[in-house]
């Protein structure tokens, strides 16, 4: 019933771990699967080691978070190893996540992280909580979206997926660049630009003063870019943002998302988010006679 086919592969649930929560390790993509994650989308990593941003890194409230962790991760290579040993137990649908400071630096980590058994590369070019070290998001720019779509494309031959930014101008063209230079897919949104002010201290709460606000609070963003780039765009979309009950899930469904990402969720509703959101999706397939999850995608569209 709620079995979903994306780029020709086979999900058991059309819920996806999103990239960078609970996604550092072949253990911990595991116990997200058995919790009933169809998907796992692995913490973007990059060429070489990276340590982040120093301590405080996250604030938040019932509403959302803000991070700044600063995509630390342990490199490529180490990645790698990580996805051999979850391969050697489990089946399940990887997306590899990667990101660089350069054109040629995603061509080089894409490759290297395809060469392994993951089933897809993300390729992030839209965090928002380093600006300080690679300027700009690349996301913000349909050209630079382009350019680095196109070196990747030509490194790799396994599906790719581009994670835009609903901070960009728009959207929509840098959806449509991807598509053009051969993105197979979208995933829509990253986090969003935001900080927090501790008004004792009067200073900001993060070390990096901005970082990516994540949670319920941007679920209207990430829906209305999921619809946008739906209306204008001919390959799959990933939806991400806010998703924390099935209903959120539904609504971006019918926005016109494929699958579903999940992040924050497991904060608020613990690891259980994703048996719990596919048990109310079931539920509302059951009263409003949807046979299928296919049936719901871009269904408010007229």
């Amino acid at each position: 019933m709620t079995t979903v086919k994306f780029l020709n592969k086979q999900f058991n649930g059309p819920l996806v771990l999103a990239s960078g929560v609970l996604g550092v390790n072949a253990s911990s993509w595991g116990n997200v699967n058995k919790h009933g994650a169809g998907g796992i989308t692995i913490k973007s990593c990059s060429l070489q080691p990276r340590e982040g941003h120093p301590n405080p890194t996250m604030t938040g409230t019932k509403h959302y978070f803000i991070n700044a962790v600063g995509l630390s991760n342990p490199g490529v290579e180490e990645v790698v190893k990580e996805v051999e040993v979850f391969r050697k137990t489990n089946k399940t649908p990887l997306i590899g996540s990667v990101f660089a400071g350069c054109v040629e630096d995603f061509g080089k980590c894409a490759k290297a992280l395809a060469e392994s058994a993951v089933d897809f590369i993300e390729i992030d070019i839209s965090c928002p909580n380093v600006k300080h070290e690679f300027g700009e998001p690349y996301a913000f720019s349909p050209d630079a979206t382009k350019k680095i779509t196109a070196e990747v494309r030509k490194q790799v031959k396994k599906p790719i997926i581009i994670k835009l930014s609903a901070d960009a101008p728009d959207i929509v063209a840098v959806g449509k660049a991807a598509e053009k230079a051969g993105a197979d897919a979208l995933c829509a949104i990253n986090t969003m630009s935001g900080m927090a002010i501790n008004a004792e201290m009067a200073a900001p709460v993060l070390s990096n003063v901005q970082g990516g606000v994540s949670g319920p609070a941007i679920k209207p963003m990430a829906l209305k870019a999921v619809w946008d780039l739906y209306e204008n765009v001919k390959i799959p979309i990933i939806g991400t943002g806010g998703v924390t009950y099935g209903v959120d899930a539904i609504e971006m469904l019918m926005a016109g998302a494929s699958l579903v990402g999940v992040g924050s969720a497991v904060y608020f509703r613990k690891i259980d988010a994703f048996k719990l959101i596919n048990e109310e999706i079931e539920d509302f397939m059951k009263k409003n006679n949807y046979k299928t999850i296919k049936s719901m995608i871009g269904a408010a569209h007229k």
